[in-house]
């Protein structure tokens, strides 16, 4: 999950002054996480608390960290934050497709022991709000991802699973995706390309690069790439990790570190 924060803090000052190449400064002065790290620490804060992953405890997760942080980098979509600051509390899903869905999906991808677990559950932290069926769909191939990369599944491996299952185009390079590519916030206009984006990466910090470059919505398309590539490299070179570790807020650390206890999910050994 570290590593979704990190993808969205690193794409964060792109997100609407795209670059289209990898070579950029990694962080700057500017960078900051977002809605995206917000709304993946209130999912993983759910799933920790309620074992039985209801919705009445997911929307109180969802508004409590909206409270706690109501005016992110970037700002909160508009459909999700009138569903988030209702007056009246009457909240119903909104049908949405965007990918809102997936950015939020990664502790999912940590939290269970099969993947028939993993795709139900993420249906659920997007379903919500993102009922429409590719918004779900960006949830649970999110997560699926995740599962099967932290258990030792090849690209070629995840790479078939989610095409044949969820039907995204995979069979793309970023080369390909970047000269046409542009601002696109639908699941799925963004997680097949954050997909691409990992399976064409060396390495954690490559795949970041490589979400980044290809424009659009880049600290979505970044923090989904940055889940999947965390869970398969098991490496986060250590500068970056200590650069985000001291943005984050006392929360988001114990949740974490809550994870790191409970699950299979470890931080960078330079955190402890």
């Amino acid at each position: 999950m570290l590593g979704s924060i990190i993808g969205d803090t690193a794409g964060s000052v792109y997100e609407f002054n795209n670059i289209k190449t990898m070579d950029f400064p990694f962080f700057s002065e500017k960078s900051d996480y977002t809605d995206d790290s917000i709304m993946t620490m209130a999912v993983a804060d759910w799933l920790l608390k309620d074992p039985t992953h209801g919705m009445d405890t997911l929307e109180a997760s969802l508004i409590s960290f909206a409270k706690k942080y109501p005016c992110p980098m970037g700002g909160y979509g508009g459909m999700f934050f009138r569903w988030l600051f209702r007056s009246d509390g009457k909240r119903e899903p909104y049908n949405s497709w965007g990918n809102g869905s997936a950015m939020r999906a990664s502790a999912n991808g940590w939290m269970f022991d099969t993947l028939e677990e993993t795709e139900r559950v993420a249906g659920l932290s997007a379903a919500i709000t993102h009922n429409h069926p590719e918004g779900i769909k960006g949830a649970q191939s999110t997560a699926a991802a995740i599962f099967m990369a932290r258990n030792g599944k090849s690209k070629d491996e995840i790479r078939s699973y989610i095409a044949e299952k969820y039907g995204y185009n995979l069979n793309r390079t970023c080369d390909e995706i970047r000269p046409v590519y542009h601002w696109e916030s639908s699941c799925q206009g963004t997680v097949p390309e954050a997909m691409v984006a990992f399976f064409d990466s060396t390495d954690f910090e490559s795949a970041i690069r490589l979400a980044v470059s290809l424009g659009g919505d880049s600290d979505t398309l970044a923090c989904i790439t940055g889940g999947i590539a965390e869970a398969f490299y098991k490496e986060i070179p250590d500068p970056i990790a200590t650069a985000i570790w001291s943005l984050l807020p006392d929360d988001f650390k114990a949740i974490l570190k809550e994870m790191e206890a409970r699950t299979s999910y470890r931080l960078p050994e330079v955190l402890h």
